[in-house]
């Protein structure tokens, strides 16, 4: 019986056991990459110069007890606010044994209760956001050290009987199921993990990052530039859609099909608040000036790829939980062997990952008020056009196994994997 609700993995992702053994230290590496090679201490953000000797803190002050405090007071405070505030109760999708987890939505809730406290207490003068701009290095270290951990744990957590695992992170090669996720849905109690992680802490102290880098600029020059305050705005803009539509994350493949591992650990805690702040971390070591036109474009890019990227994974959610409703029923469909439907009009008919081309319209506004003296600033934009365009061949590497011929069909019908009449 075991067998069946977990079968061996047979297909390895990311280069296999030898691709997880260089991506673990890899993306640590390229967190200290982006930071030590773009600050105000070397003083450029170039990739054509690195950092002097000089410019690089010695190794005993990449940590600090204060940083280790915050990060750890701020992992239990939200988790503190997941556990007592109320919020929606959401089934989630069938599980291999036909069960269905049940998950409290009030990540909404937690962020507005974040947003209104922390600026409160900042301005009272009980706490000093500029800390997270001063002591970015050591909160980012501490934070990793966090994602070890938590990571060990989950790895040795899974390991007890009766543990339903992730039907990619069994294949009983330590390195390999640490990494990409050994437990599908890990729980303490009713307290999931994977969930909690996929919202709360990194995604909401992204935005607590960016009021301390506002901070930090206001304190340097007693003002903030238009620059910093639309990337701002376009980030907290983009974490509050996200916790506003928490339940639309459930029929998501990190919550369906990943198992919970050092790449979502990482990717969820570090990766996203400590390089997705680049943008604004750069505006307040090289402030930029453009004209109103400019700003302009930059608003149309935000707005364009907002509208596609809410309007897609709206239609698609609808069309889930109700494929009578009135938007939706006329959509073209085609008939999958399992009795499900493949989308094939709408949004869905013009790529196959419509939401993706929205989403990196976004990325893009978010890195030119950087202007163009670096590359680096433009990071998030690479990584993330590399991340979906691999994402993109997972999902259909997943969904030919599971639909078979519909997805053959639906291919033929939809020819764009991303950007229509492009790519």
């Amino acid at each position: 019986m075991a067998a069946v609700v977990n079968p061996k993995t047979t297909h390895y992702e990311f280069g296999g056991v030898y691709g997880s053994a260089v991506m673990i230290p890899g993306l640590v590496f390229a967190l200290y990459f982006l930071f030590f090679m773009c600050n105000q201490e070397k003083g450029d953000c170039l990739v054509s110069t690195l950092p002097a000797f000089d410019a690089i803190p010695p190794l005993d002050t990449w940590i600090s007890v204060d940083a280790t405090l915050v990060v750890i007071l701020w992992f239990c405070f939200q988790a503190l606010l997941y556990v007592v505030l109320p919020g929606q109760v959401c089934q989630g999708l069938p599980l291999r044994d036909g069960t269905r987890l049940q998950y409290k939505c009030n990540a909404l809730q937690a962020f507005l209760v974040t947003m209104v406290l922390v600026p409160t207490l900042h301005f009272a003068g009980f706490i000093n956001l500029v800390f997270l701009y001063d002591s970015f290095l050591q909160l980012m270290t501490a934070t990793i050290v966090l994602c070890l951990l938590l990571s060990i744990l989950l790895y040795f957590k899974a390991r007890r009987p009766g543990t339903m695992l992730a039907e990619g992170g069994n294949t009983g090669i330590v390195l390999y199921d640490f990494f990409i996720g050994h437990e599908l849905n890990p729980r303490i109690g009713s307290f999931d993990l994977k969930f909690f992680c996929e919202l709360r802490p990194g995604l909401i102290g992204w935005v607590l990052i960016t009021f301390g880098m506002l901070a930090k600029q206001f304190e340097l020059t007693g003002a903030v530039t238009k620059e910093l305050v639309i990337v701002s705005a376009f980030q907290t803009w983009y974490v509050f859609d996200a916790v506003y539509s928490e339940p639309a994350i459930l029929s998501t493949m990190d919550i369906c099909m990943d198992g919970f591992g050092f790449m979502l650990v990482f990717g969820d805690l570090a990766w996203v608040p400590f390089t997705y702040s680049l943008q604004s971390r750069y505006l307040v070591d090289f402030p930029q000036t453009h004209s109103l036109l400019f700003i302009l474009v930059v608003i149309a890019c935000q707005l364009l790829g907002y509208w596609i990227f809410r309007s897609a994974n709206g239609q698609k959610d609808l069309f889930k939980r109700d494929p009578t409703h009135p938007s939706v029923k006329h959509l073209e469909t085609i008939e999958t062997s399992r009795g499900t439907k493949l989308i094939a009009s709408g949004w869905w008919g013009l790529a196959r990952h419509i939401n993706y081309f929205g989403d990196l319209l976004m990325a893009l506004a978010w890195c030119l008020p950087c202007g163009f003296g670096s590359v680096i600033p433009y990071f998030y934009v690479i990584y993330f056009t590399g991340l979906l365009i691999h994402r993109e061949r997972r999902d259909d590497h997943k969904c030919k196994h599971k639909y078979g011929a519909a997805w053959d069909k639906y291919c033929k019908s939809v020819p764009y994997r991303i950007v229509p009449y492009i790519y």
